[in-house]
C-alpha cells in the first residue's frame, strides 16, 4: 500500500536544512595533469607541415579541438592553445 504524500515528507531522513553546495576545491597550475590533446595536437601538426601528411594535420586539428573543449581555465591556456592551432 502507498503511503500518502503528508506522512512520506513526515518520515523521510534527509535534512535540507543541513545541505551545503559543493565547492570545487583550487588546483594551482604546477597541480594540473598534462593536457596530452594539445601535445599531440603540436607533434602531429609539425609533422604534417614538414613531411606533408594531409592525415597529420587534420588529426592535429582534431586534438586541438579537443584540447580547447576540455580547457578547464580558459583564459589562461587560450594563447597556448590558439598558438597550437595556428
Amino acid at each position: 500500500m502507498k503511503e500518502k504524500d503528508g506522512s512520506a515528507a513526515a518520515n523521510d531522513p534527509r535534512m535540507p536544512s543541513a545541505a551545503k553546495p559543493y565547492v570545487s576545491p583550487t588546483v594551482s597550475p604546477q597541480d594540473l595533469p598534462i593536457d596530452y590533446a594539445g601535445f599531440l595536437a603540436v607533434v602531429f601538426g609539425v609533422v604534417g607541415v614538414i613531411f606533408h601528411y594531409k592525415l597529420c594535420s587534420w588529426l592535429a586539428i582534431i586534438f586541438c579541438a579537443q584540447s580547447l573543449a576540455n580547457m578547464r581555465n580558459f583564459e589562461a591556456e587560450f594563447k597556448q592553445v590558439s598558438m597550437a592551432f595556428m
